[in-house]
Order: structure tokens, then C-alpha cells, then sequence
């Protein structure tokens, strides 16, 4: 990881992800579209500039941090889950976690401008993760992961306090935008 005044480039050890992937392809990381700018043997790198900086959780990313990866899909690939396109709104906080039998419930505090497009049994994506609301109220938001996205992401780590990136759903935003034309 190399910081500068305010940008970041990391490096990412993965190389099931970059199997087929060229430099200038786009690698989901936490949620964040990031594009390759070369190739290791185990992995790739990426610039992070400062508008991504003051948007997401990669403030807090040190080296050896575990992030979950996605790569784009294909035109034409099966399309399996919810709308999700690497633009992250802005960040939430873990505000409760807890266990019940083999869920585990995710509690997250975020701005009111994101909440606006959180509705219940509709998708948000935390840390590129995409996944359905279960709870929404005026300050925060739940959903509960299966032990599957336990599992194979990184969202059973998080803690209480820990931000994550967010990304809401693109189809209200739209909406709202040609609602309120």
C-alpha cells in the first residue's frame, strides 16, 4: 500500500479473481469499482483516488486487511442477484450484531440521504456484498446473513463501530430522480 497526500494504491493479493483479468478490467473490491492498473504474480494493484477516499471505508484499510473481491460481469452472464454497480453512496457504521441460531443480524447506522433508498425486502450492498433488508427504521437499517455469505465474505468479521461501504439501490434512485423531474 502506498499512500500519497490523498490517494491511495493498493495491492491485492488474489489470484482466483484476476484469473482471464487484463489491466484496465474492473475488480469489485469492498463494493468499490476499481479498475487494474497492473498485474502481480499473486494478484493486482489499483489506484484509489480522493473523491473514492471521502466516499468509502478505505481510509481505514492496512496492509494485510482482508476486502471482498468481485469481478464484473460479463454481458450475458446468468444474472443471479440484485443490481449492484461498484458506485458507492457513502459509508454506514455497525451500529449491533448478534447471533440467532445460524443467522447472524447485521445492524447498520447510516445518513438519512442513504436511508431514503433503503426500503424492508429491498437489496443494499455492504462492502460489495449484495443482500436484502430484513429491518429499516429512521436511523439505521438490518439485514440477516446466512452462514453461505458468512462464510464466503468478509462481513462476519465486522464489529461493532467498524464502517462499511454502502451502496443502495440504483433502480429508487432513479425513480426519485424522474419523479421529482
Amino acid at each position: 500500500m502506498v499512500r500519497g497526500a490523498r490517494s491511495i494504491t493498493i495491492e491485492v493479493d488474489a489470484q482466483k479473481v484476476t484469473q482471464g483479468t487484463r489491466v484496465g478490467d474492473s475488480i469489485s473490491t469492498n463494493g468499490v469499482c476499481l479498475t487494474v492498473t497492473s498485474l502481480t504474480p499473486n494478484g493486482f494493484t489499483a489506484d484509489i483516488m480522493p473523491e473514492t477516499l471521502q466516499r468509502t471505508s478505505f481510509e481505514a484499510l492496512q496492509p494485510g486487511s482482508r476486502v471482498n473481491l468481485e469481478r464484473a460481469m460479463a454481458l450475458g452472464d446468468r444474472f443471479g442477484g440484485h443490481i449492484v454497480s461498484g458506485h458507492i453512496d457513502g459509508t454506514g457504521r455497525v451500529q449491533s450484531r448478534r447471533l440467532d441460531d445460524n443467522a447472524l443480524w447485521l445492524t447498520v447506522r447510516c445518513d438519512s440521504q442513504l436511508l431514503r433508498y433503503v426500503v424492508m425486502k429491498g437489496s443494499i450492498a455492504i462492502q460489495g456484498v449484495s443482500l436484502t433488508v430484513a429491518k429499516v427504521d429512521a436511523q439505521s437499517f438490518s439485514v440477516s446473513l446466512i452462514p453461505h455469505t458468512q462464510g464466503a465474505t468478509t462481513l462476519h468479521d465486522l464489529r461493532i463501530g467498524d464502517i462499511v461501504n454502502l451502496e443502495t439501490d440504483v433502480i429508487a434512485k432513479y425513480t426519485e430522480k424522474l419523479v421529482n423531474r
